[in-house]
């Protein structure tokens, strides 16, 4: 495959047109005309779709696309960086982080990467869903308990559990009562909770009287004394060493783990690379405690 032709197909695509591409460029609109119609040729596939006024990219055209962009803009990125005599890490880094790390960690993190690295551009995306990397453009995302993928690598950043507390204020119903709880979300979370204590396992039924979209939200909320919650050992290390919240066992449910991860066909770039270095020294036994150092009370 000519590879000068399927990098004037990726800036035509890119552009949405010959005439927006050459003009951004400095290319012949001719040249780049020509290279994207060999390149069909030795294909044997159409990759646009040409009206009178518009150029649209087909099925075939769309996948070449989404999965040649990032590896030339990689391969542009070592060719300068080896120019240049070093690897001085640039560019945008795109990242899509879930709600509560964001909140906890992610704003002094990026500002310590930003300082630390000036000529990255860093954007940071704050979002529980499932996100297509490629489809959606991001370099690194970070989720919790993500489901196997054998399009994606990466390891484990941080370890949690879920416990349930309430505020020392709370007054414990009857025993056949259900216990008003803050839940995130408006999903169903089960009317009964498994909670483990030194004394084994219990079940705890629950009713739903507040349902917040922040995990810190919910904290807050139960600190107020209005019911009891799950909450991640992390997020409430503090208020059980100054019993502003009080223990009533942890979560018969897995391990929270909480992972970075990144295309395993695509090339690690120097970006990527430093700020998965660079949460390796934040987090380096990827252990609850380090986390709780960033949350402000």
């Amino acid at each position: 495959m000519d590879l000068l032709a399927l990098a004037d197909f990726n800036l035509v695509a890119r552009h949405g047109g010959i005439g927006r591409a050459a003009r951004a460029s400095g290319r012949p609109k001719a040249t780049l005309s020509r290279r994207v119609t060999e390149l069909e040729r030795s294909l044997e596939l159409r990759l646009f779709e040409r009206g009178t006024r518009t150029l649209k990219l087909t099925e075939e055209g769309r996948a070449l696309f989404d999965r040649t962009a990032a590896l030339l803009t990689e391969l542009d990125e070592s060719v300068a960086a080896i120019a240049s005599g070093g690897e001085r890490p640039r560019g945008t880094l795109r990242i899509s982080a879930p709600l509560f790390f964001a909140q906890a960690a992610m704003g002094k993190l990026a500002a310590g990467f930003a300082l630390k690295y000036p000529e990255v551009r860093l954007e940071v995306t704050t979002e529980d869903r499932i996100v297509d990397m490629i489809e959606e453009g991001y370099d690194l995302i970070i989720r919790v308990n993500p489901a196997p993928d054998e399009h994606l690598i990466g390891r484990v950043l941080l370890r949690d559990r879920l416990v349930v507390v309430a505020s020392p204020a709370f007054v414990r119903p009857e025993a056949d009562a259900a216990v008003p709880a803050v839940v995130r979300g408006s999903g169903d979370q089960g009317p009964v909770w498994t909670i483990t204590t030194p004394s084994g396992k219990s079940q705890i039924s629950v009713e739903p009287v507040l349902r917040l979209s922040s995990l810190f939200m919910v904290r807050d909320a139960v600190r107020a004394g209005v019911g009891i919650a799950r909450l991640p050992v992390s997020l409430v290390y503090r208020d059980l060493l100054d019993a502003t919240l009080v223990h009533w066992g942890d979560m018969d449910a897995p391990e929270v783990e909480l992972w970075t991860l990144y295309p395993s066909r695509r090339l690690l770039s120097a970006r990527v690379s430093v700020f998965l270095d660079y949460l390796r020294e934040a987090f380096p036994m990827g252990r609850l405690e380090e986390l709780t150092g960033f949350i402000a009370t």
